[in-house]
């Protein structure tokens, strides 16, 4: 018994040179839409887009201005800046480079307001004017230190393959 052949649809079928049907190299790719950011990962994206948005430009600000009052810790500030894009980014989109984003971005938001507020309160000559990052966010509530131990639980628990009910 033969079987039919499976219905195909002219749009995207183009005839071969050889008489058969195969794709059409003109057709265009449609991907399916990326889903809405919901929960927590919208209240995540939502925080680190302004922190992006924020950092950024007033580090451009203040380089552009007095960058001679305190070089380092303006150019911290973009730093911090740049960094909160990256996992703003990394959040939003879910293509393969997304997590590995978003996981270094928190990885090194973390180690850098750890650094920077441990640094900022050792040396305060060191930091004449405040970063985002100095004495562990505290000009911006700690939520510079909260920020990422957030998103990293966030992609840890979320990570594929996570267990999410232990019925054990």
């Amino acid at each position: 018994m033969s079987e039919s052949p499976t219905p195909v649809d002219p749009a995207v079928v183009a005839d071969t040179a050889d008489g058969s049907a195969g794709p059409d190299p003109s057709a265009p790719l449609i991907e399916a839409p990326e889903p809405a950011p919901t929960g927590p990962r919208r209240v995540l994206i939502a925080l680190y887009a302004i922190f992006a948005l924020a950092a950024t430009a007033r580090a451009i600000v203040q380089l552009a201005t007095r960058f001679d009052e305190a070089p380092l810790a303006y150019l911290l500030s973009l730093l911090s800046g740049v960094v909160y894009i990256g996992a703003t980014v990394g959040l939003v989109t879910d293509r393969r480079w997304s997590r590995p984003l978003a996981w270094a971005a928190c990885g090194v938001e973390l180690v850098g307001v750890l650094a920077i507020g441990v640094a900022s309160i050792i040396d305060p000559q060191a930091f004449p004017h405040d970063t985002v990052w100095s004495r562990f966010g505290s000009g911006y509530g700690y939520i510079p230190l909260v920020l990422p131990i957030l998103g990293l639980g966030y992609l840890y628990y979320t990570r594929p393959g996570a267990a999410r009910d232990s019925d054990d």
